[in-house]
């Protein structure tokens, strides 16, 4: 009986399917069942689809690659079994692109290095000389108080021995002892003041470059009146012997030797051939200096574009010695003189210069021959008794060959034209 009882007591299983409608649901009690939203459900699927992820084997542990092996060697550790161990490490943070150049920069900035002063000399003299054994100590002794002074030690003297037969640089080598700002240069032999400058230009360090002769005759007090025009804005300050003690077979030729220079050139200065001069170091490396061209520095240097100016300076007496140079350095002063115009405002345009003097030659030889002419139609002359023909025939027919040697030289400068060198006197 209890068996019965309690299999009629048990509830019988219920299938939903199988329940059938008995009537209304307005007053049965809503089942509420949990809702599962879209989006959740197609995420779970997803991840039921992924393909799970092997682990990777104890024996290969990737490493982190790294630009170095020096990097990777202190980011690993060796264990036993060759298995590499990671060291930890600090999580890098990650930065956007600008953040990383903003950062870089001031890394950059920060580590930067402040420049220091350099050891360049202030002034730099240039001082030619030949067989001026004489002189050199009592230069030297006026040179370094005058120096010392105006620079505060900051300068240097080149003394340039143009093949002395004497004992100059004998005397150059005790002065280098006793005051290693005095340098020597020794030309095996006599070169000239131009190659003497020439190489003198290039050996200077200096900001400033100051020449001058070895004879006493330039005052190394004027040293200071030449770096005020400097400090002032020119370029080239050259020096005026406006009282010159020297005799007149020298004073009378020079004055004339200037005269005509600064008609030639354009460039008004009473004297071009004063030895004491300044130079900032950009205009005298500029100069291309040869032959005898030393005389002429202040014309190349304005041709060059660089301001030029003149002060007057003191002139003493020769001391010691005697001059170098004779009655002949004019005769090659003029010519030289028309090699600088040649090559200097005619090198790139030869035409201009022969064809204006072979117009000029058949202008004239035009002029004769046709006046000729004229009188031989009106009856008044007879061309065999005047030989003047002849000279007006030669002056057109050396015209022409002018005019012609120009245009060949136009030519040879067109097909062999090189690169143009020019004075550029600031960036921005």
């Amino acid at each position: 009986m209890d068996r019965q009882e309690q299999k009629q007591s048990r509830p019988e299983p219920v299938d939903d399917l199988s329940i059938k409608d008995t009537g209304s649901r307005r007053n049965q009690p809503r089942v509420e069942r949990p809702s599962v939203e879209k989006s959740d459900a197609k995420d779970e699927g997803k991840r039921d689809k992924r393909p799970r992820r092997k682990h990777p084997r104890p024996d290969r542990t990737p490493v982190a690659k790294t630009d170095s092996n020096a990097t990777s060697e202190t980011n690993t550790e060796k264990v036993p079994g060759n298995r590499p161990k990671k060291k930890p490490h600090r999580r890098e943070e990650i930065e956007s692109p600008d953040k990383v150049n903003a950062s870089k920069v001031e890394r950059v900035n920060r580590n930067k290095v402040k420049p220091k002063y350099s050891n360049k000399p202030l002034i730099t003299v240039v001082i030619p000389t030949y067989n001026e054994e004489g002189s050199l100590i009592e230069l030297s002794n006026s040179l370094e108080r005058v120096l010392s002074r105006e620079t505060k030690n900051n300068y240097e003297v080149l003394f340039i021995d143009d093949g002395s037969t004497d004992s100059t640089f004998s005397v150059m080598r005790e002065i280098n002892k006793k005051n290693p700002k005095f340098k020597a240069i020794r030309f095996r032999r006599n070169y000239g003041k131009s190659a003497a400058l020439s190489v003198g230009f290039k050996e200077a360090k200096g900001a400033v470059i100051i020449t001058m002769d070895a004879d006493l005759q330039d005052d190394p007090m004027e040293i200071p009146n030449l770096m005020s025009k400097i400090r002032d804005g020119y370029d080239v300050v050259s020096g005026w012997k406006k009282k010159r003690n020297d005799p007149i077979n020298k004073t009378l030729p020079s004055k004339f030797f200037n005269y005509v220079t600064a008609k030639a050139s354009g460039l008004k200065l009473h004297d071009f051939n004063c030895g004491l001069k300044a130079y900032r170091s950009e205009a005298a490396k500029s100069l291309d200096i040869y032959g005898e061209m030393h005389r002429y520095l202040p014309v190349l240097a304005n041709w060059n574009g660089f301001r030029i100016t003149e002060i007057p300076v003191k002139h003493h007496p020769r001391k010691h010695g005697k001059t170098k140079f004779g009655a002949s350095r004019y005769l090659k002063g003029f010519l030289d003189l028309i090699t600088l115009l040649f090559t200097t405002r005619y090198l790139k345009r030869p035409l201009h210069f022969f064809g204006t003097l072979g117009m000029l030659m058949g202008l004239v030889g035009f002029s004769i021959d046709a006046w000729l002419t004229i009188e031989w139609l009106m009856g008044d002359t007879f061309l065999s008794n005047r030989p003047i023909a002849l000279l007006g025939i030669a002056l057109i027919i050396v015209g022409v060959q002018l005019v012609s040697l120009g245009l060949l030289g136009e030519m040879i400068v067109k097909n062999f034209k090189r690169d143009e060198e020019y004075q550029i006197r600031e960036n921005l």
